[in-house]
């Protein structure tokens, strides 16, 4: 399969998941590398209205974060809830069932950056 087509794919699959996710969040997808062997790094955006969160969900790989904007817990199954501000960096690990819900009355804005299996999708909702 060509490289230009296995691009197209994923960033449908990123738009799809994304979409399949969405509770008011918005995503950008920035940048995709193919890095390391077998796994796919993508860096975005998200953006989460006050009030708002981002679903609970799972990835195929790890996610680590940086928050721009706002607050948010983040929720994490199995872990206390953590409280995160402008500034803070985040991690979580792979497969792991969580949720991003934002506090205080400003939107949330997250640079992302998931390592993830390349052959699965981005993001899978969790119940």
């Amino acid at each position: 399969m060509s490289k230009k087509i296995l691009a197209g794919l994923s960033i449908a699959a990123l738009l799809c998941a994304s979409a399949a996710l969405a509770q008011g969040i918005k995503r950008t997808p920035l940048q995709k590398i193919e890095f390391p062997e077998g796994y796919l790094t993508v860096t975005g955006l998200a953006e989460i209205g006050p009030g708002g969160s981002a679903g609970r969900h799972t990835h195929p790989g790890i996610e680590t974060g940086y928050i721009l904007e706002g607050e948010t817990d983040l929720l994490i199954d199995g872990k206390p809830p953590l409280h995160l501000k402008a500034g803070d960096s985040y991690s979580i690990p792979a497969g792991a069932i969580h949720d991003a819900k934002v506090t205080g009355d400003k939107p949330l804005k997250v640079l992302g950056v998931y390592i993830v299996d390349k052959a699965r999708p981005l993001a899978s909702p969790a119940k």
